[in-house]
């Protein structure tokens, strides 16, 4: 059973009016439940509109999305439900942050739940250690803290809410690399640890790539391909024609395999492109003997 599935799932805005645009278009896709999945795309593919469908906060102009095997429109009552169970950390959700103390600000989910004192307690904990954060900024301000630290509680904002499915849309988006790199390994402790659906959507598929085990990539609307990480490099030089940048290792090796050189197929990290040279210059090595 797929923890989301969509069925020819279109949106589009201002219908009727001059400015009427189809930003997704007939969407068929199904979500593992525990799968890490990267949502790429340029900007205005469709990607942003698409993840704000899986919670609820927009509905289908037609089509259905299934949360769960449940149709989440069949019933608007349950759209709150839904809400709880999917839960969207948006582009600089340090924006949204509003409470006087990291503590309220965490447990702000937590208490609309209807949850008591000792879970809201236990959740905040849990959800400042997944953000790599110390307890002992329950009590500060928000607002004194840098601009990284304000990004990692208001994910664990989400995080304390316990979703089924985790959504992040361009959550490194303005952080330095190493910042990308802590806020990324975050999430894929987090991942691990909860085995809960998580979604990274980015515009940067050489962040994406590292950590997520499956990819769907959005173009004009509509999804271009959704596969396994692997496969989708198959299509590395068509990614690249619509405007996207794939990894730099993929593009140094694509160059050599052009040049005769065919070291090794869908190279996307460095790590593997490493593993694949020396093997290479072994049996080189033993050639020449």
């Amino acid at each position: 059973m797929a923890t989301i599935r969509t069925e020819n799932l279109n949106y589009t805005y201002g219908i009727g009016t001059p400015f009427e645009k189809t930003a997704i278009n007939n969407i068929n896709i199904e979500i593992k439940p525990g799968s890490l999945v990267g949502i790429i795309g340029h900007t205005g593919s469709g990607k942003s509109t698409l993840i704000q469908h899986f919670n609820g906060l927009l509905k289908p102009t037609s089509g259905k999305i299934y949360i769960d095997d449940v149709d989440i429109w069949e019933n608007k009552k349950n759209i709150r439900d839904v809400r709880f169970k999917v839960g969207l950390v948006f582009q600089y959700p340090e924006y949204q942050i509003f409470e006087d103390s990291v503590f309220r600000d965490v447990a702000f989910g937590p208490k609309n739940m209807g949850l008591d004192e000792e879970q809201i307690k236990q959740r905040v904990t849990n959800a400042l250690e997944s953000v790599g954060l110390p307890l002992s900024y329950l009590d500060r301000s928000p607002f004194e803290l840098s601009g990284g630290e304000k990004r990692r509680v208001a994910i664990a904002g989400v995080m304390a809410m316990q979703p089924e499915v985790l959504i992040l849309d361009e959550p490194t988006a303005g952080l330095d690399p190493r910042g990308r790199d802590t806020v990324f390994s975050l999430i894929k402790d987090y991942h691990k640890k909860t085995q809960c659906t998580v979604l990274l959507v980015s515009h940067s598929m050489e962040d994406i790539a590292k950590y997520a085990d499956t990819l769907l990539v959005m173009n004009n609307s509509e999804v271009f391909c959704y596969d396994k990480t692997v496969s989708v490099f198959e299509k590395s030089e068509e990614i690249q024609q619509m405007g996207l940048d794939v990894p730099q290792i993929t593009r140094v090796f694509n160059e050599l395999k052009k040049r005769g050189v065919n070291i090794g197929e869908e190279i996307y990290t460095v790590n593997y492109a490493k593993k694949l040279v020396l093997e290479y210059l072994g049996k080189a090595g033993e050639k020449s003997c």
